[in-house]
């Protein structure tokens, strides 16, 4: 059998120092009952390594689930890599798992496990499902790990219901960790955990983000998977540091008011032998029918959603990310390929539901437990779904009868808003309606506007370079974009390098082209972005009622000749409204008359061609007064300047 550690001694030199001992269990009857039955959700606790103290002797108890075994070992840099010499016994009460007491295992110790099974005489090295750390790949072992960490978070944790509550702002920004910033004169390496809160924390609450999203940093042995095939569940990648490091990282974050939000895979997994993948034999973790246990877009393993114990391993490593590294929200990402048997796949490769329908219902029943199970232990975070399909009540609670979730990605919005803005401006009117259609639906989810890592790789180009015009129009339809987003209804995600005009489109292997942000234009954009992140978190009629049809109202959706857009933003307090016009086009709109709701002097409280953004400085002069000329159905009207490929906000002072 090919391992890591092929050529290390196989002999048992150090293997008489200690002996696995059958006496002691973390696990009760309790546990065990609730594991058969599928509602243990912190397995995370009875499996894996655990370092503890037996009868005065330190060691480590192993405990993996393998029903399927003949026999199990444990293997590792503490027995020469012998897979005979400390065999696991399994329990007595069915559930197939294997356990026992290695006295003189500590922390550190680098580790898999033997397993053969009862049938074909099949023998595998695995890593730990439930292992808290792993080696650096591309080696593959599991490690022993176990050290509290102190955490200084008190006051954010103390507060964070209100900072993630439905109706306060929330600014995502998206990020990947590998690439965000790197340290090229060491070789290009990544930066580690410790490196990045030096970097990244003040720079996201300079920026004024409230939260960022974190591309999977489960383990994951293809650092070109961006951790979207996964293997360690439950332990953050090795490639950046140690699990500790993470919580540091996490730890900053929240004591600069930033929320922390983890992207989870329970979608599929990677086919890497020392993974879950045919694990004691058998399809264990995943379905042993191709049509429904293999996953053609990924080329990925398919989780078996209807199995008690895969259940209790998927809910467990969600509520460990918030349990134990203090996470605000969970992303769950390919929502879609989860609900749907057919998804991406063609004529009968596909298997129908009971009732013959393509839902898979064990899918439906999973995501419905995992946002209960959620919200009942951690009533102050929120779950996200990326789901790219009409799925009805996705973010509405369960006992309504929808899926759970707190929110979900807008990919509707996403793909009709860049296909218009890749237009012509010449030829936008034409198209007035790819714009406006996302109103029609706005607030029938909890909605989040995503402009993400998806929509700037594998030959998209970036956010600036699907901008039409030369670069000057490039750069205001990109500040155009962004004003639109933070003032449409909905809260906001944007992928690092988007907020200072990133050329290139992403390359994980390679840092962020911070180098741009010497150009004006470049500057300039990123300090809009600074200012409208400011804007959306102080004025609350951009953020208290974003997910209510009572949040917005249009003044004139209908200037499809203009390309022009003008709509009110409501909060609780009527005094907190506030009026946008975008414009559209790269002409400058003079005299535009725009009607108002309430007479009197409107500020302009913000404006993205300021000369300071790099734009061409046509505005307001600070501010517009009304006069009694009705127009859009209100008694008293403005003139307004609206500037090229431009928004304008107005707030009424009294």
């Amino acid at each position: 059998m090919n391992t890591d550690h092929s050529n290390l001694n196989q002999q048992t030199s150090q293997t008489e120092q200690s002996s696995v001992r059958y006496d002691y269990s973390r696990l009760s009857e309790q546990d065990i009952y609730l594991f058969k039955e599928g509602n243990h959700f912190r397995m995370y606790e009875k499996l894996g390594p655990h370092l503890v103290n037996h009868d005065g002797v330190d060691g480590t108890y192993f405990a993996v689930w393998a029903p399927n075994a003949e026999s199990v070992a444990v293997m590792g840099d503490f027995n020469g890599w012998n897979g005979a010499s400390h065999p696991l016994t399994v329990r007595w009460d069915g559930s197939g798992i294997w356990e026992g007491f290695i006295p003189g295992v500590g922390k550190g110790t680098v580790y898999k496990y033997r397993i053969r099974s009862r049938y074909n005489s099949y023998t595998v090295d695995k890593g730990d499902p439930f292992a808290r750390y792993w080696e650096i790949s591309p080696n593959t072992a599991s490690v022993v790990w176990s050290k509290k960490y102190e955490w200084s978070d008190q006051e954010w944790m103390s507060k964070r219901r209100a900072n993630n509550a439905l109706d306060a702002p929330w600014s995502v920004y998206e990020l990947h960790l590998g690439s965000f910033r790197r340290v090229p004169e060491e070789g290009n390496r990544y930066m580690t955990y410790r490196e990045l809160a030096d970097v990244l924390v003040p720079y996201v609450k300079k920026m004024n983000f409230t939260h960022v999203e974190m591309l999977p940093v489960m383990e994951h042995p293809f650092y070109g998977s961006w951790g979207y095939q996964s293997v360690g569940y439950f332990a953050p990648s090795s490639r950046y540091g140690t699990p500790e490091d993470l919580k540091y990282l996490i730890d900053q974050l929240h004591q600069n008011d930033i929320g922390v939000i983890m992207d989870i895979v329970p979608a599929h997994f990677p086919m890497d032998e020392h993974g879950p993948i045919f694990f004691d034999g058998t399809h264990l973790y995943e379905h042993a029918d191709p049509r429904r246990g293999y996953h053609p877009d990924w080329q990925s393993a398919i989780f078996n959603y209807g199995r008690n114990e895969v259940r209790n391993f998927l809910i467990s490593s969600f509520l460990f990310w918030l349990d134990r590294y203090h996470v605000d929200g969970l992303r769950m990402d390919a929502v879609a390929s989860m609900l749907y048997l057919d998804y991406s796949r063609k004529g009968d490769d596909w298997i129908p539901n009971q009732y013959g329908g393509r839902e898979n219902l064990e899918a439906v029943a999973l995501l419905k437990q995992f946002n209960q199970v959620v919200y009942e232990n951690y009533p102050d975070v929120q779950t996200i779904a990326e789901e790219s399909t009409a799925w009805p009540m996705v973010s509405r609670p369960v006992y309504l009868g929808g899926l759970g979730f707190g929110m979900k990605w807008n990919m509707g919005w996403m793909h009709d808003t860049l296909e218009f803005f890749t237009k012509d401006p010449i030829h936008r009117k034409y198209h007035h309606g790819t714009l406006t259609f996302s109103l029609l639906y706005a607030f029938t989810e909890n909605f989040m506007l995503p402009l993400s890592h998806d929509e700037v790789v594998h030959g998209k180009g970036s956010l600036l370079n699907k901008m039409p015009g030369d670069h000057w129009q490039k750069m205001a339809n990109l500040r155009l974009l962004l004003s639109y987003q933070y003032t449409h209804p909905g809260k906001k995600l944007l992928f690092m390098g988007g907020e200072f005009g990133q050329w290139n489109e992403w390359q994980h292997e390679q840092s962020l082209d911070w180098h741009l942000l010497d150009n004006p234009a470049n500057e300039g954009l990123r300090r809009m972005v600074e200012d409208v992140n400011y804007m959306y978190r102080t004025e609350p009629a951009l953020h208290e009622k974003d997910l209510s049809p009572e949040g917005f109202q249009w003044i004139d959706c209908n200037d499809w000749e203009g390309s022009v857009l003008s709509f009110i933003r409501h909060g609780h307090n009527p005094e907190d409204d506030l009026v946008v016009i975008a414009n559209f086009t790269p002409l400058l709109r003079e005299n535009y008359r725009v009607g108002l709701p309430e007479p009197g002097h409107w500020q302009e409280r913000f404006n993205s061609d300021a000369g300071l953004y790099g734009g061409s400085q046509k505005g307001n002069f600070g501010g517009v007064r009304t006069r009694p000329i009705p127009m859009h159905g209100y008694y008293q009207s403005a003139s307004i300047t609206l500037p090229p490929l431009g928004v304008v906000v107005f707030k009424r002072e009294e």
